[in-house]
């Protein structure tokens, strides 16, 4: 393949994985897997999982789920639905997954943020509290600082 062909492949692809990233912020809420996902996409599932992580630094579904918990820190921050309720309002089957991505991605189970949350966005304008509350991805493994030569 000649360096043109590459470049355009290359360009074409992010493009298709713009589009995956665009239908995940839209449908968190829907049942998804990356098998839909690439096929939306016209990609192999193997493929459009490397493709995003390397365009984007995660997998696919490690997007999904991180656009399913700030969802759901918002909804528990809101205080009118059981964890349970939100569990299901944001696409998650599994109350046992959820909790424990929650607890992996907010530091903390979504019980205690419901009630440390009420406490903290009190009064606060709910744009400025999701920003301020947006989940920080692998918060038990952190970026290595950058290396200066």
């Amino acid at each position: 393949m000649t360096s043109g062909a590459a470049e355009e492949r290359r360009l074409r692809d992010l493009a298709r994985l713009r589009r995956v990233r665009d239908r995940i912020d839209r449908e968190y809420a829907r049942p998804l897997d990356v098998e839909a996902l690439a096929r939306g996409a016209h990609m192999s599932a193997g493929h459009l999982s490397r493709e995003f992580r390397r365009a984007y630094g995660e997998s696919p579904y490690s997007y999904l789920m991180t656009r399913r918990i700030e969802r759901a820190m918002a909804l528990l921050r809101r205080g009118d639905l059981s964890v349970t309720e939100v569990c299901f309002a944001v696409g998650c089957s599994s109350l046992g997954t959820f909790s424990s991505r929650f607890t992996e991605l907010v530091g903390m189970p979504p019980n205690a943020y419901r009630r440390q949350a009420a406490r903290a966005t009190a009064g606060m304008p709910s744009c400025v509290a999701k920003q301020a509350t947006r989940p920080v991805r692998n918060r038990e493994a952190p970026a290595p600082e950058p290396h200066l030569a």
